[in-house]
């Protein structure tokens, strides 16, 4: 899954998806709030999983975790 959202972030920020992280903050990758808008949307679209843009979400780990939260809830 970091791959995934690694990839995802890179296309959008123009960095290099290996220096992307777990423990990597959006703010960190010069994501803002509408950067982040478009990066839900984007990973809805790729992993099929529903994210609210209500939820906290700092880290790019904490991202993966509630993704794969939300696909075993989901099985």
């Amino acid at each position: 899954m970091l791959e995934t959202v690694a990839k995802i972030i890179a296309e959008r920020t123009g960095c290099d998806p290996k220096t992307i992280k777990r423990e990597s903050t959006f703010v960190d990758l010069g994501i803002d709030s509408l950067d982040t808008v478009e990066l839900l949307m984007n990973l809805e679209d790729e992993t099929g999983v529903s994210i609210e843009l209500n939820q906290k979400i700092e880290t790019v780990g904490a991202l993966i975790d509630l993704i794969e939260e939300k696909q075993k809830a989901s099985k």
